[in-house]
Order: C-alpha cells, then sequence, then structure tokens
C-alpha cells in the first residue's frame, strides 16, 4: 500500500463477511482477547442486513483485499440526554495503518455522528493499545479512566 489514498471505505457486502470474521479474529488476537466464530456470520448477516440493522458496518478496501474494517451503533447516554455513536470496533490490518485511513474513518464517523445530533462518539480501547492510543490522542480524543466489566 502506498499513501495516495488508494483505498476505498464502502459498507460492508455480504459477500464480505468470511473475511470480516478473520479479520474480527486478527482484532481480537491483536487485543489479547479471546474469539470464536462459531455462529457469528449468521448473527452478523441479521444484524447488518435486516430491515432495522442493529450494526452499521464499513469495510476498508485496498489493492483489491479487505485491510480493515470499523462497527458502530447509535445509543443513549443517560447523563448527556442525547444519542452518540458507539464505535465497537475500528481495526486496520498492519500494512495499511499509518496511511490516514484511521483518521479518514473517524472523520466520517464524526460526519455521521453530526448529522444525526450525536452528543459524541465513544469507544474503548485496552492499556497497552499504546499506538491506538497515540493515534486517538493525536485526533484530539479525550480518555476517561473506567473500569469495563461483562457479566454473563
Amino acid at each position: 500500500m502506498d499513501s495516495n489514498n488508494n483505498y476505498t471505505i464502502r459498507l460492508v457486502r455480504e459477500g464480505d463477511l468470511d473475511e470480516l470474521l478473520l479479520m474480527m479474529q486478527e482484532h481480537a488476537d491483536y487485543e489479547k482477547a479471546a474469539f470464536s466464530p462459531d455462529g457469528k456470520k449468521e448473527r452478523l448477516k441479521k444484524a447488518l442486513f435486516n430491515k432495522f440493522p442493529k450494526l452499521n458496518c464499513w469495510i476498508v478496501e485496498a489493492g483489491g483485499r479487505l485491510a480493515g474494517f470499523v462497527s458502530y451503533t447509535f445509543d443513549y447516554s443517560t447523563w448527556d440526554a442525547a444519542e452518540f455513536v458507539n464505535m465497537d470496533c475500528l481495526f486496520l490490518r498492519e500494512y495499511a495503518r499509518g496511511f490516514g485511513i484511521g483518521k479518514d474513518i473517524l472523520n466520517r464517523l464524526k460526519e455521521i455522528a453530526s448529522a444525526r445530533q450525536c452528543i459524541n462518539i465513544q469507544w474503548h480501547t485496552p492499556a497497552f493499545n499504546l499506538r491506538g492510543i497515540h493515534f486517538y490522542q493525536r485526533n484530539n480524543a479525550e480518555s476517561k479512566e473506567k473500569v469495563r466489566f461483562t457479566l454473563r
């Protein structure tokens, strides 16, 4: 890949789901998290391509191959009494990092948030993801110290 913006950010298609699952596994590996693809293709298909989608996803295509993705939802903040964009995942394969794609994605998400009158965009990243944290800080994101819990 080169720095001449030879990439496209587009909506995910059903035909992308197998490769999306591979990128999700790579993302989980990068974040040192467990991941199993079992049953997820069908659930993602429902969430993404339903009449009223629960999940939004863009794919980054570069050089004829899928180079990354971002997924997001709209949620509501009690404290702000306003809707916000929840960026669930942002992942670029190693060869696609450092070319401004992540910044482009954030700018597009800002446009979506603004058009929908969202108060902000929120996301989380592991504390050890220093490269990601520096990227977000360079793009004027502010961090909040919180501990994330999951209850099964």
